[in-house]
């Protein structure tokens, strides 16, 4: 139960992620899909760690695989998405 649990956490965490994925990807320029891209990706990862999760239940070797490779994309996708937004185009104040 707990297992299942954990899983639907995590999958939850990667609904915001979603719509802010949406949100920051509106405006419609290359910096903002690549805003928005990265995002989603994180999202992503999210919702398959998820899966992970939930299908490692009752092993704890893998259930410690999946959430170290989980940390791993989610702060590699996190640095991706700082350097992003720190080679915003001049002039558009982001």
């Amino acid at each position: 139960m707990n297992d299942v649990l954990a899983a639907l956490i995590v999958a939850l965490t990667g609904l915001p992620a979603l719509g802010i994925a949406a949100w920051s990807s509106r405006d419609g320029s290359r910096h903002a899909r690549g805003l928005g891209l990265r995002w989603a990706l994180i999202a992503l990862s999210l919702f398959l760690g998820a899966i992970g999760l939930y299908l490692a239940a009752g092993n704890r070797m893998a259930t410690y695989g999946v959430a170290i490779a989980l940390v791993v994309a989610v702060n590699a996708l996190g640095v991706a998405l700082v350097l992003h937004l720190r080679r915003a185009p001049a002039g558009t104040g982001r």
